[in-house]
């Protein structure tokens, strides 16, 4: 690691403990000095890994301008998860600063009623280009897009266009004026220049003279990632987006495409494990588990609860039918315990593997048999390591305390038995799961469990008895 690159990472370091610390005393006035005084970057770091409820605190000391920037930059999530502490006048505010494209975004991710609600509070201007955007189809590049551009007429001079840019510009985004558009009275496109071009040609020069009327456009119904993809082959600022009759209604500049890019592909992803939709749905149900009436929250997870607790009943009845062998040789209790922990351990591991691979596109469902055969070796692998270690020292401590160094044998082979088993269901039970369309979050863990445990059980005490039967 550079000293440059240490010293920065240091520096936020410092800042988010200094941050923290003031939360934590509460000290108002030192944190809103702290915050506000910070760079736009530095502000971002701090705020990154913030609980909720601080980030809440954080983003209300902040100024105007300053609050916007950290709003725009969250991920759409995190924006509805904020503006849940905002009053409705603050959520009204924030909604009516935002670009119109970025707050069409945010708009359709929320509740129907809720989204025409805040349309209706917006100022008339703000409210048309709102609705201008949502009336196109969801992804296509005439929701993607920003109507806010500049346009220039062909007759223009140059130094009329530049006293024009600098009036009808002035509270647009940056991104936005790079690239300038030429078009009839109607909005018909005609030509496009860039600043640059405009910047060096002579001032009294007519527009036409310099403008490219080789135009790369799309049309308001193109697909967004096709528009997205467009722009990134070309390495474009900005494409023009026209209706029907090639007027222009928009632009789409390139921070939105890289966004469109990035979820499309994340979608691709998802697509080519068989997750069509997963992104969407495990959100939902994590919604529901995280923020959920309690009686939401029992529906999801009482059921499996349920299972759970029978699997613990029918535990209960394995050992009692192998009260003999408890009785004979106390031993054998000592290790119930280290059956059980080992199974569920190596079972935990292994669902958390699956699901993970899952949602991140590394397992391929259509491919499951490969992963699934790989998961048994990996699990037998560890179970004849694990195996051979703890049935050597239930050996020595089973003939030290009672004479029966068989038990060890038993103990041994139960292991390898119980942790490929374990590992078998990690992966298998979830994937069950998700063909089901059944919560793996709440389900896999009881299911695996209770399997685990019973049979895992049968297998030491039937061991038990083979290696030992002469004291039984």
């Amino acid at each position: 690691m550079s000293k440059e690159k240490y010293n920065e990472e240091n520096k936020n370091i410092k800042a988010k403990d200094t941050v923290l610390l003031n939360l934590k005393s509460k000290d108002i006035g030192a944190l809103k000095l702290i915050i506000n005084n910070a760079s736009e970057l530095d502000l971002l770091n701090i705020i990154d890994g913030l609980s909720a409820e601080n980030q809440a605190i954080v983003f209300r000391l902040l100024s105007k301008d300053k609050a916007l920037f950290v709003f725009e930059q969250l991920d759409i999530t995190d924006q509805e998860k904020l503006m849940r502490s905002f009053t409705e006048e603050a959520t009204i505010e924030m909604i009516s600063e935002l670009d119109p494209d970025d707050r069409v975004r945010l708009l359709d991710e929320m509740p129907a009623t809720v989204a025409k609600r805040l349309i209706a509070a917006l100022s008339p201007a703000e409210r048309a280009a709102t609705n201008l955007l949502m009336g196109y189809e969801a992804h296509t590049a005439g929701r993607i897009m920003t109507p806010e551009y500049v346009r220039l007429r062909k007759d223009m001079s140059v130094a009329e266009a530049v006293e024009r840019i600098k009036l009808t510009a002035k509270d647009k985004e940056t991104e936005t004026i790079y690239t300038l558009y030429v078009t009839d009275y109607t909005r018909k496109l005609e030509g496009v220049l860039s600043l640059r071009d405009l910047f060096f040609a002579d001032p009294e020069v007519k527009i036409e003279t310099i403008m490219q009327t080789d135009i790369v456009k799309v049309s308001t119904d193109e697909d967004q990632e096709e528009a997205a993809r467009l722009m990134q082959k070309l390495d474009l600022l900005s494409i023009p987006v026209v209706d029907k009759e090639n007027r222009i209604v928009g632009i789409i500049t390139i921070d939105d495409a890289m966004d469109i890019i990035e979820e499309e592909t994340t979608e691709d992803i998802f697509n080519q494990a068989g997750l069509a939709n997963v992104s969407g749905t495990e959100f939902d149900r994590s919604d529901v588990l995280v923020n959920g009436s309690i009686w939401r929250i029992w529906k999801v997870r009482l059921p499996f609860l349920v299972i759970t607790l029978a699997a613990g009943l029918l535990a209960g009845l394995v050992i009692g039918g192998f009260e003999e062998a408890l009785m004979s040789t106390a031993a054998v209790a000592i290790f119930i315990p280290l059956i059980m922990d080992m199974g569920g351990s190596i079972g935990t591991q292994s669902s958390t593997v699956f699901v993970r691979g899952l949602v991140l596109g590394h397992i391929d469902t259509g491919k499951f048999m490969k992963h699934f055969l790989k998961e048994i070796s990996v699990g037998l692998s560890i179970g004849v390591l694990v195996g051979a270690v703890a049935g050597t020292i239930a050996a020595i401590i089973s003939n030290v305390w009672q004479g029966q160094p068989m038990l060890g044998i038993a103990v041994g082979l139960a292991l390898i038995c119980t942790i490929t088993l374990a590992a078998l269901l990690g992966f298998l039970v979830p994937f069950v799961l998700h063909k089901m369309n059944v919560d793996q979050a709440a389900g896999s863990a009881p299911i695996i469990t209770s399997i685990k445990d019973i049979s895992g059980l049968l297998i030491y005490f039937v061991l038990v008895n083979a290696f030992m039967s002469g004291i039984m």
